[in-house]
């Protein structure tokens, strides 16, 4: 997947080393069950507010299938970024079928608090 073929509207995009990190943590969060996927779930994570951030595929078809995510996520204060691609993004998820979208929801006393609290600042630092 190259720079150009990434949907402009896809902002902010992570890069490959972000990229990395967050589907790292999207992976342990799963592990945790902190994970909601797919763009309906997101959205009902942002709606009762136990979103921590939102992930999302830039290479989704067509991309304005989850557009209102990121409009819902400002709302909420709440941190989201785009990965270049669904398919690994579902392989993080810990499935075989690609995901377009993904939210890792908040658990009191969880061992992913910090990891999830340094990443959030990550990618608030793309967003300025």
């Amino acid at each position: 997947m190259t720079e150009e073929t990434v949907n402009p509207k896809a902002y902010p995009l992570a890069d490959a080393q972000l990229a990395i990190t967050i589907l790292d943590l999207v992976q342990q969060a799963a592990n945790y069950k902190q994970l909601k996927k797919g763009a309906n779930e997101a959205t009902k994570t942002l709606n009762r507010g136990i979103s921590e951030f939102v992930v999302m595929a830039a290479d989704a078809e067509p991309l304005e299938i989850l557009l209102h995510l990121p409009l819902l996520a400002e709302d909420k204060n709440v941190p989201y970024v785009f990965v270049p691609s669904k398919q690994a993004l579902g392989r993080a998820c810990g499935v075989t079928r690609p995901v377009i979208a993904c939210s890792v929801t908040t658990n009191e006393g969880s061992e992913l608090k910090s990891q999830i609290q340094q990443l959030k600042d990550a990618i608030e630092k793309l967003l300025i």
